[in-house]
């Protein structure tokens, strides 16, 4: 009877062992891809990866960045990415059969978004912009939209600004330079990094020409919406996270935000004081913002008439707000 309860007790002691030491259950993966890779405000997805707050909530993030939202809705699409942090008139690309949703609002008014002309060039103001052509990431972009939303509102008509789609940074730096655009409409801090050197010059800011509006949403593929609700759940809680601790950690903000965007520090404090606002405390669709993307969408000739909400988002993940 000993032996026996000795032998009870002693296999019962191996089991505790070996709970104490088995490895924790495995993170969740999530491919996730930027829509261009020196926007600002996508790099909180970086500060989250560095401090360890997407691991605090059990989710291992691979990062890849694409030139502009159209290539990374392919992304999305050719299943190379379960996670896309892009634009929101991209969510116009769901009614054109990416099978994928928004799941946050990530960003209302594009604080973070400016034109930007050559440092020399002879366009001073909004008004020389007519008749201009300025470079945008991708057709269907947030840049692409701002450029029509100006010309719109300036009532320009064809003979206002032309739309070019250029990609990135580095040919639209070269496009700059030898004159094939007037000049590009991209992340805000970029113009304020090529002022520093003389490269370029910041003529406006979007938010002038925008009362409401979705300028950033996460995009999440059917599939990984359907299968692996959790993953999304912590994703998106992670970030809501990053940010707190972001806008609680401003030096350390910088410092990490700065290398991933190559830009200086002090352009990176600036580009942190004025666009840490821009991100949405719960990350729920505004109805009136969602009303003007949708709008967008006929601007710009993506869709043909005003889809429904369905088709594009989804809101079972919202709110998500930080400490939740």
């Amino acid at each position: 009877m000993f032996r026996t309860a000795r032998a009870i007790l002693s296999g019962v002691a191996v089991v505790a062992v070996a709970a104490l030491v088995a490895p924790a259950s495995a993170a969740e993966k999530l491919r996730v891809g930027k829509a261009v890779a020196f926007a600002w405000t996508f790099s909180p997805l970086d500060v989250g990866i560095q401090t360890g707050i997407f691991a605090k909530h059990g989710v291992e993030i691979e990062a890849s960045a694409f030139n502009g939202d159209a290539r990374m809705q392919q992304g999305l699409t050719s299943d190379s990415i379960d996670v896309g942090i892009g634009s929101g008139p991209g969510m116009a690309f769901m009614v054109k059969g990416v099978p994928a949703k928004a799941v946050g609002a990530m960003a209302g008014i594009p604080r973070n978004m400016a034109v930007m002309v050559g440092y020399d060039s002879p366009i001073k103001t909004v008004d020389d912009l007519k008749g201009k052509k300025l470079g945008v990431t991708t057709v269907g972009s947030l840049t692409d939209w701002i450029g029509k939303r100006i010309n719109h509102l300036k009532g320009w008509g064809p003979a206002g600004i032309t739309t070019v789609p250029i990609g990135g940074m580095p040919p639209a730096r070269a496009a700059i330079k030898t004159g094939q655009i007037d000049g590009y409409i991209g992340a805000l801090e970029v113009g304020y990094h090529l002022e520093e050197a003389k490269e370029w010059r910041v003529i406006t800011g979007a938010a002038p020409f925008v009362d409401h509006f979705i300028t950033h949403v996460f995009f999440v593929r059917d599939d990984v919406i359907a299968k692996r609700p959790q993953a999304v759940k912590a994703f998106l809680q992670g970030w809501q996270d990053t940010i707190a601790f972001m806008k609680a950690n401003k030096a350390k903000a910088v410092e990490i935000t700065s290398k991933v965007v190559n830009i200086s520090p002090a352009t990176a404090a600036r580009a942190y004081d004025e666009q840490m606002s821009v991100f949405n405390t719960d990350l729920s669709f505004d109805p009136k913002a969602v009303t003007v993307l949708k709008q967008s969408f006929l601007e710009m000739g993506l869709l043909k008439e005003i889809p429904e909400d369905k088709v594009m988002f989804t809101t079972q993940f919202l709110p998500v707000k930080a400490g939740m």
